[in-house]
């Protein structure tokens, strides 16, 4: 299969924040005297900042007003983005840098399709604000992954065709957003083993072999 568009989830593929994640959202679990684990935090890989607030707020026996849970994801939001300022383009690995800039090389489009609002702020601190030929975020879209929308805004932006793209995902989630927008799937990380994706990748730069 020959793919013109490649299109990037962020966090865990491009590059891992889930320990800040991890911090921020603990930070509001406790204030709530919530328990909030590993576990948890792994459920809320690719999902929607409001969403992975209701899947903490599963083990709450109080009730929060929309607003009140409205501002505790305002909350979480800024303790992240406090620690998100410790990132650098070191922590973008060598090996990531390589194949994208080989992909890139040879002429095909690179997109990202992140649920994350903060993911223009993420690649300025990685040293790719500019990199990418289209960004679909958490900006532009009303329905998070298992949701296709994240992907075909990806292509949309990208002037591509959907059946072209290939998806490049860590998660369950993102995986069947990207079959359910009728697009190829190589999956990495813990995805690599969820049985769906189209390739399963050990490492990053496997996606050479799969692409050019």
């Amino acid at each position: 299969m020959n793919y013109h568009t490649v299109i990037f989830d962020l966090d865990g593929v491009i590059c891992h924040t889930d320990h800040y994640h991890y911090q921020a959202w603990k930070r509001i679990a406790d204030s709530l005297g919530i328990e909030f684990n590993q576990n948890i935090n792994n459920r809320l890989r690719g999902v929607s900042r409001m969403d992975s607030l209701e899947i903490i707020l599963e083990k709450y026996e109080g009730v929060l007003t929309a607003e009140e849970k409205e501002r505790l994801a305002a909350e979480k939001n800024e303790y992240y983005k406090e620690l998100l300022k410790e990132m650098t383009p070191d922590d973008l690995s060598c090996e990531v840098k390589d194949t994208l800039e080989e992909l890139k090389r040879r002429g095909i489009t690179l997109a990202i399709g992140s649920s994350s609002k903060n993911t223009r702020f993420i690649l300025s601190r990685l040293g790719l604000a500019d990199f990418f030929d289209a960004v679909s975020d958490g900006n532009n879209i009303s329905r998070s992954k298992p949701d296709p929308e994240v992907f075909l805004k990806a292509a949309e932006f990208a002037g591509a065709d959907p059946a072209g793209c290939l998806v490049v995902e860590d998660a369950r989630a993102g995986v069947e957003a990207a079959k359910a927008a009728g697009m190829d799937c190589a999956a990495i990380g813990d995805a690599a083993d969820c049985g769906i994706a189209d390739y399963s990748m050990k490492e990053f730069s496997e996606l050479k072999k799969i692409v050019l």
